[in-house]
């Protein structure tokens, strides 16, 4: 996207140019062509001698030209300059946001993820959709990602072991703290909506002193809150393993054998 400013001096030098090209057209008698490689020469300081204004009307535009274009054209060339560089810097703070997200997988969204996908009733032949591989496209990716989407999402909270799941996620808290705490999060607005979703859960759960007591209406809240957390890491799961394919094929290569939609899945490299 262009930035605003640069939009601004874009538009302030097209219309030099416009008002240049119109109006030594018509001061000079020039041909259009003539009058815009006239203008352009002018705003670009080169000026080649070969076309100058003969009349005062054309001498007294030719330093309007000079005094709006030169510098607008300038404050084009910075402001592009400044764009590149940013954009630059932008891409350097994703690929460091990438590095998180792959310490979150690692650390902790793949379990979390495998648990959720136990769960779910209705996962039905999404797993075998889910086989993610070394052979797969960017169309693949992105009918995993429609389907992935639309899907609804649900856990069957009674296949879900609370205890196991409580302590797990209470000894998480500082990990998810730490992570939230990274300045970069305000890149990535879907990263961070999980991680809050996640945390939110291992908040809910620490406040219940015995988990295996709880009554249905209870049991139905803290699946709604794993339900959240479960949507978001599938479909930030999917963005991380299409990220690894092309960026780190070896961890991509890992990250496949452990695919949380599979049953049993192992890091052992079969034959």
């Amino acid at each position: 996207m262009i930035p605003y400013r640069l939009r601004i001096y874009l538009a302030i030098f097209v219309g030099v140019l416009l008002l240049g090209t119109v109006g030594f057209a018509l001061t000079e008698r020039l041909s259009l062509l003539d009058a815009l490689y006239f203008t352009i020469v002018t705003v670009g300081t080169v000026g080649y001698g070969d076309i100058h204004p003969a009349t005062p009307a054309g001498k007294a535009l030719a330093i309007a030209v000079i005094v709006m274009g030169v510098g607008t054209f300038l404050g084009v060339l910075a402001n592009i300059a400044e764009a590149i560089l940013q954009e630059r810097e932008r891409q350097e703070r994703l690929e460091k946001l990438n590095v998180v997200i792959g310490a979150f997988f690692s650390e902790m969204g793949t379990l979390l993820l495998r648990t959720f996908a136990n769960a779910d009733p209705g996962l039905g032949d999404l797993r075998d959709a889910c086989r993610v591989d070394t052979t797969w496209r960017d169309q693949d990716f992105a009918a995993l990602r429609t389907r992935l989407e639309s899907h609804p999402y649900a856990i069957a909270i009674g296949q879900v072991d609370l205890r196991w799941l409580q302590a797990y996620l209470i000894g998480k808290r500082g990990f998810l703290l730490g992570l939230l705490e990274n300045p970069m999060l305000s890149e990535h607005e879907s990263f961070t909506a999980l991680l809050w979703a996640v945390f939110h859960l291992a908040d809910e759960l620490s406040y219940r002193d015995d988990v295996s007591a709880l009554p249905p209406s209870d049991l139905a809240h803290l699946a709604s809150d794993m339900q959240r957390a479960y949507a978001l890491l599938g479909v930030r799961w999917l963005a991380y393993m299409e990220h690894l394919k092309v960026a780190y094929p070896y961890l991509f290569s890992l990250a496949v054998r452990l695919n949380p939609f599979i049953p049993n899945p192992s890091p052992i490299v079969q034959p």
